[in-house]
């Protein structure tokens, strides 16, 4: 606890995942409380032509109760 799945298009390199994690973590851990032990994280490209498709409609448009920041597209 906490889990965080980040979704993108396959555009960043392997040093910007690691600086993304590293981020997120310090993020989390200050705002939360945790160690970072107990933090995990995954990354999901995505092709742009599925983005609405696999992305879009099901996690932001059908799920918007759950979004703590909506995309302005």
């Amino acid at each position: 606890m906490p889990h965080i799945n980040i979704k993108h298009f396959p555009s960043l390199s392997e040093e910007q995942h690691i600086a993304l994690a590293k981020r997120i973590t310090d993020a989390v851990t200050e705002v939360v409380g945790c160690d970072e032990s107990v933090i995990s994280i995954a990354v999901e490209p995505i092709e742009p032509e599925l983005w609405d498709e696999n992305v879009y409609q099901p996690e932001i448009v059908g799920r918007k109760e759950t979004l703590i920041k909506t995309p302005n597209y």
